[in-house]
């Protein structure tokens, strides 16, 4: 089952992590937050960086669904 968070949720979440953190450290959170997404996106969307190996079977997976379209 999918895990969700609601507007309560995320609103009781926020509270929590600003008791625990206090107003001062809220934009250096969020910050660090933000880029560790972007790094994430960024990594995920890229196929540099991957082994050799790992970027043959990627393309040997891709093949099949080639020939299929062809014929």
């Amino acid at each position: 089952m999918p895990f969700r968070l609601g507007p309560t949720e995320l609103i009781i979440v926020l509270v929590i992590v600003l008791l625990i953190f206090g107003a001062g450290k809220m934009p250096q959170i969020g910050g660090a937050m933000g880029k560790a997404i972007r790094n994430f996106k960024s990594g995920i969307s890229s196929k540099d960086g991957l082994p050799d190996d790992l970027l043959e079977d990627l393309k040997l997976e891709e093949e099949p669904e080639e020939s299929k379209s062809k014929k």
